[in-house]
């Protein structure tokens, strides 16, 4: 390689300066563009995005509890005519120990019939 000369270098150094200061202002134009020009509108554009997803969101979230407190309400009616058909059909507590006195009774009735009889087991052939 040639070895420059200071006046050739001088030269050069501030040709690379004068370069590297086009290039800069070049790249920030450039990035100021950018910036401009996509990015501002791109975030622009997902927050919107963000903020309609979010409000969809909370009305579909309304909606949800609405229709849950409206089953909810639902339950309890149909679990509160439940528990009136059972008090109205089934027998109370009192009811099945007069019918067990009864049955009992009449079972001792039968039983001591049944003592009372001469029972045979050859059939009547004594």
């Amino acid at each position: 390689m040639k070895a420059l000369s200071v006046s050739e270098g001088a030269f050069f150094v501030g040709f690379l300066n004068q370069k590297e200061i086009k290039m800069h202002d070049t790249w920030s134009i450039d990035l100021i563009w950018w910036i401009t020009v996509v990015e501002l509108p791109a975030l622009g554009g997902l927050f919107l995005l963000l903020w309609r997803v979010r409000r969809d969101c909370e009305v579909s979230l309304r909606n949800f509890h609405d229709h849950l407190e409206a089953e909810l309400s639902h339950l309890r009616e149909n679990l509160s005519a439940y528990k009136l058909e059972v008090a109205k059909t089934y027998a109370s507590l009192h009811h099945l120990k007069d019918v067990e006195r009864r049955l009992t009774r009449h079972l001792v009735r039968i039983e001591n019939k049944l003592d009372s009889t001469p029972f045979h087991i050859n059939g009547g052939k004594s």
